[in-house]
């Protein structure tokens, strides 16, 4: 573990700045907010990968008191919760490594922390950090209930003939309800893993950081443990509620799990065809269907396992040196 010193504070400090002024600016910038959204994830996550755990805390710490004083105590909880707190975590998993002998690998070989593992810990992070977010801000079918009454309305005052059923409304109402939960999720995984990704490349092309650039394509699949966990969300929403809506939470973040998983096998797939720009680009642009990403979502369920990088070298015990600490 590093030792807190002057280098170390203002790594972090520089970090968690970018990170509230990308996150400031999504809220504020309605044309590129889901990108900069996700691009506040970076800095904490580059400070981390490439210095180490103890920058990442800094980093969070000053993003949330700068959220606090200059924007709104939700907007500081939300973005610690969904955001930057889960790229921490990431960054520390993705420094973790040990030798590879302590697995039945071979002599002088390093074995870091799974992708799989990682995907593990962030459809669970991201899974938290909705409950805590709707919790504080009172989520529930009242509060979707007055979105759908208030463009209802907009929409009956345009042209009354456009006026809605009460019944579809209602149902309508309910349907949406869980489906914000899940489409939140889904987003965020999607968005965090993005940046994980390209926070990695910039670690390891600038030299800071040890473990090895994986092959995505054939490393990114999910734990077969969160099949389990993918299924018992799925029956969750069926008890409505609360359990309903923690059920939709989670089965969105672990189904942009497994649809990432699913996205990285048809990558592989189309590896070296003539095909394969097309077909990859046709892929994406469907995922705003529904039944194209569910066809992803299965495609990642049926493959499942856990492939770990290897890197030569030994583990360090340097105060400077965080990039190989042990896991277990």
């Amino acid at each position: 573990m590093k030792t807190l010193n002057a280098r170390t504070l203002l790594i972090g400090a520089l970090s968690g700045v970018a990170a509230f002024a990308l996150a400031y600016a999504a809220g504020v910038t309605v044309l590129f907010s889901t990108l900069l959204a996700a691009a506040s994830a970076l800095p904490i996550l580059i400070a981390g990968l490439g210095y180490g755990l103890l920058p990442a805390i800094v980093g969070i710490v000053v993003a949330g008191a700068l959220g606090l004083a200059l924007a709104s105590p939700f907007f500081a909880l939300y973005t610690l919760a969904v955001t930057l707190i889960p790229a921490g975590w990431l960054s520390h998993l993705g420094n973790l490594a040990r030798p590879a002998t302590e697995i039945g690998g071979p002599e002088g070989q390093m074995a870091w922390y799974p992708l799989a593992d990682i995907m593990m810990h962030l459809c669970a992070a991201v899974t938290l950090a909705l409950i805590v977010v709707g919790a504080v801000a009172g989520y529930g079918p009242e509060t979707t209930g007055q979105i759908i009454d208030a463009f209802a309305a907009a929409l009956t005052a345009e042209n009354p003939e456009l006026a809605g059923d009460a019944a579809v409304i209602a149902q309508f109402k309910s349907m949406f309800t869980l489906l914000l939960p899940m489409v939140q999720g889904a987003t965020s995984v999607i968005l965090l893993f993005v940046a994980f990704h390209f926070a990695s490349r910039i670690a390891i092309a600038s030299g800071l950081s040890n473990r090895p650039r994986e092959d995505v394509a054939v490393a990114l699949r999910m734990s077969t443990n969160a099949i389990f966990v993918f299924l018992a969300a799925l029956v969750a929403t069926f008890f409505g509620g609360t359990i309903g809506l923690i059920g939709a939470a989670c089965l969105g973040a672990f189904g942009g799990g497994f649809l990432l998983s699913g996205l990285a096998r048809m990558h592989l797939a189309a590896r070296g065809k003539s095909w394969a720009v097309p077909v990859i680009i046709l892929s994406y642009l469907s995922l705003i269907f529904t039944f194209p990403a569910l066809v992803f979502i299965t495609m990642g369920l049926l493959d499942t396992r856990r492939a770990i990088a290897l890197s030569p070298g030994a583990p360090t015990n340097n105060d400077d040196d965080e990039r190989n600490e042990p896991w277990t």
